[in-house]
């Protein structure tokens, strides 16, 4: 698999390769009022195009953007110009939040030609590199023929049947705080607390003040300390499968196994009445 990131430096001087497509796909949660495609139009990379996440997702329920069916990924797909030798780039504008996201579901469609800048708009915009404003031109439409990955994914019921087996070791990214049920959810209607047996690992603990991902050698001692020891698949989880990938991304550049990714998160887990919570 290709490294799963770029930096700064090696993307300005690859703006102008033809294969390249390059995606702002920020995501603010829903408590923090900011409007994500307005702060693209302000300020965004040269050639970005918006990803939205909430639109590359199922329509077909109230859980916030879930997985979409390999068709509707294969027409919004083709619909942005994404081509099979496409190298795709992410980023956003915290720096690593929700880009890796974008990074994850190209890999659950079965395209690897994929990356997140390495520390994002904060970074480059600290190195003084070129911003644009407005709409980018309109994409030329492809057609786009995925290969969905279902090792890659996780439902409720897997999780379910993991809190009796614990074959698989669930790595929650949200705050110490949700996780312990000592702070509230951003959503409203969820119950707090986190998935019986699951270890906490926020996501920001892998996070550089840079903004970039911590050296693999630090990933790897962190993941260590939250249990990962080449025992049991990783399984990693938030609150609405957005920094899960976070740790998805970190756990592929410390050099282990990425594992799989439970979608659904707390969105779902914590807003169902049948579903056991540990505090």
């Amino acid at each position: 698999m290709n490294d799963p990131l770029v930096s700064t430096e090696w993307l300005a001087g690859h703006l102008a390769d033809p294969d390249l497509i390059l995606f702002d796909a920020t995501y603010f949660l829903p408590n923090e009022n900011r409007d994500a495609r307005a702060e693209y139009r302000a300020a965004h990379l040269p050639r970005a195009q918006f990803f939205d996440i909430d639109a590359v997702a199922d329509p077909d329920t109230d859980l916030p953007h879930m997985v979409p069916s390999p068709g509707r990924f294969a027409r919004l797909a083709g619909a942005i110009g994404l081509r099979r030798d496409s190298f795709a780039v992410f980023y956003d504008q915290r720096g690593i939040f929700s880009a890796p996201r974008g990074w994850w579901l190209l890999g659950l469609f079965g395209h690897d030609r994929a990356a997140v800048l390495d520390g994002g708009l904060p970074k480059w915009r600290a190195e003084g590199r070129a911003l644009e404003q407005g709409e980018p031109p309109p994409s030329v439409p492809s057609e786009y023929r995925p290969d969905f990955r279902a090792t890659r994914l996780r439902g409720v019921g897997d999780m379910l049947a993991n809190v009796a087996t614990r074959a698989e070791l669930v790595l929650d990214a949200r705050s110490l705080a949700r996780f312990r049920a000592e702070a509230p959810e951003p959503r409203a209607g969820m119950r707090a607390g986190h998935i019986p047996g699951a270890a906490s690992l926020p996501f920001g603990e892998l996070i550089a003040p840079d903004f970039t991902l911590k050296p693999p050698a630090e990933l790897r001692a962190r993941f260590a300390a939250a249990g990962v020891d080449g025992t049991r698949p990783v399984v990693t989880s938030c609150g609405s499968g957005v920094s899960a990938a976070v740790l998805t991304l970190a756990l592929l550049r410390a050099g282990l196994p990425m594992g799989a990714l439970y979608d659904g998160s707390w969105s779902e887990w914590g807003g169902r009445a049948d579903t056991p919570i540990e505090s």
